[in-house]
């Protein structure tokens, strides 16, 4: 066999073997009990809970599950009414190269979304300063997407509500690495 010849089924065995490595992976919370506070949740191997202890409380840190009233869908978000500022985190099973995040939230919330790399360094993020209004009253609450990408992140955490608000993340999308 030629050298060309054998660098070209070398590049599509290559090409073949990352393509098919990477795959993105749903995770709706359908299946989760609305209203019931819990220390964290997994789904399909990602671990949801606050990102760090309660500084008001001796209490333990809760995540629980909201529903979005006009579709029935349920969002995880932080439980704690009075420590809000605490972020929920998800953290992966393995290193995921790209997370979007859909979530609604309480009308003119800020949302930050943050990707974190080895040791918790924060490897990328994306935020929006307010949660869209309603048009209407009638409308439902909308969603909105943030997508954070990095080659290795190891968790995502998302913030943003202040004490009295909300933001609830009903889908996360990832692709995974390996």
């Amino acid at each position: 066999m030629s050298p060309q010849r054998i660098a070209f089924l070398f590049l599509a065995l290559v090409s073949t073997a990352s393509t098919a490595r990477a795959e993105e992976v749903v995770i709706d919370f359908e299946q989760a009990e609305i209203g019931k506070p819990m220390p964290q949740w997994t789904e399909k191997g990602v671990v949801f809970k606050l990102a760090g202890p309660l500084t008001q409380s001796k209490a333990g840190g809760r995540i629980m599950f909201f529903p979005h009233l006009a579709t029935k869908r349920k969002g995880i978000l932080n439980a704690m009414a009075t420590e809000q500022a605490i972020p929920v985190q998800a953290t992966f099973p393995n290193n995921v190269s790209s997370v979007t995040l859909v979530f609604w939230g309480s009308t003119g919330c800020p949302a930050l979304l943050e990707a974190l790399g080895k040791n918790g360094e924060v490897v990328d993020k994306a935020s929006i300063a307010a949660v869209p209004r309603r048009k209407k009253p009638a409308d439902p609450v909308p969603f909105v997407e943030l997508t954070v990408k990095a080659p290795d992140i190891e968790a995502i955490r998302f913030s943003g509500p202040r004490d009295g608000e909300f933001l609830a993340a009903d889908e996360i999308r990832f692709t995974t690495t390996e």
